[in-house]
């Protein structure tokens, strides 16, 4: 227990200090975006594409978050299932319709790796149609090749890259020659959150009006919500 507390911190510190220019330039340019009338849709796989579910509809957290579901991707298609089809070179051409790009978004590939063909394909969909793109990646698999056609690699096709600095095979902890104890997920929803509050700070300094959600846990009047929501509906699910 004590060994990942202590890793993870220190991976904490490593991305606090090599990230913080990144986040905040980030943070900036999707600000500006969203006050004029973009949202932020978030694209990942298997594990990767929980984060972008934890992202949305989250108490405390950003109103214009939409997470692009292809389910043949997601954990629920079963866990070989998902990993085969993130490596298909076809599978964001044939699921298409469920990106929905408009001026002002910002799209976020989430890809520990950045090595897979579809998160690249999906970044290049999103650069394709205008919109800023970044990715939430490990830049330590650098080394590793791509899968996609291009020979490119997510990290060359994004407008800007935030590091998590995951080790390649993710473990923090090594035992008989094993590396276990993953960390990218805990990585990656704190720089999710840390990218979003720096967000809504940047929205505050122009607006009293902030789009975030107050919990369903709290009682309180819901109207907050319900005006918030209904800025977004046209172009996010929420029922």
């Amino acid at each position: 227990m004590h060994a990942y507390f202590s890793e993870i911190e220190k991976l904490i510190q490593v991305v606090k200090k090599q990230e913080a220019a990144c986040l905040h330039e980030a943070a900036q340019i999707i600000a500006h975006r969203l006050q004029k009338g973009g949202i932020l849709q978030l694209f990942g796989c298997g594990h990767s594409y929980l984060l972008a579910q934890e992202a949305f509809y989250r108490a405390g957290g950003l109103v214009p978050v939409r997470p692009i579901f292809i389910e043949p991707l997601t954990l629920q298609a079963g866990a070989l299932t998902s990993s085969k089809n993130e490596q298909d070179p076809t599978i964001i051409e044939r699921y298409r319709e469920q990106f929905d790009f408009h001026e002002n978004d910002v799209c976020l590939v989430i890809s520990t790796s950045g090595r897979n063909a579809a998160p690249i394909d999906a970044a290049l969909l999103a650069k394709d149609a205008g919109v800023f793109v970044l990715s939430l990646q490990s830049l330590d698999y650098r080394e590793q090749p791509t899968r996609h056609h291009s020979r490119q690699r997510l990290e060359e096709v994004v407008d800007l890259v935030i590091n998590t600095h995951i080790p390649i095979g993710d473990g923090i902890l090594h035992r008989h020659n094993m590396q276990y104890a993953p960390a990218s997920t805990v990585i990656g929803s704190l720089l999710l959150n840390v990218l979003f509050s720096e967000i809504i700070e940047e929205i505050a300094k122009t607006s009293t009006t902030l789009p975030i959600f107050i919990s369903n846990n709290v009682d309180t009047d819901d109207s907050h919500n319900k005006t918030i929501m209904a800025n977004y509906q046209h172009r996010i699910n929420f029922i």
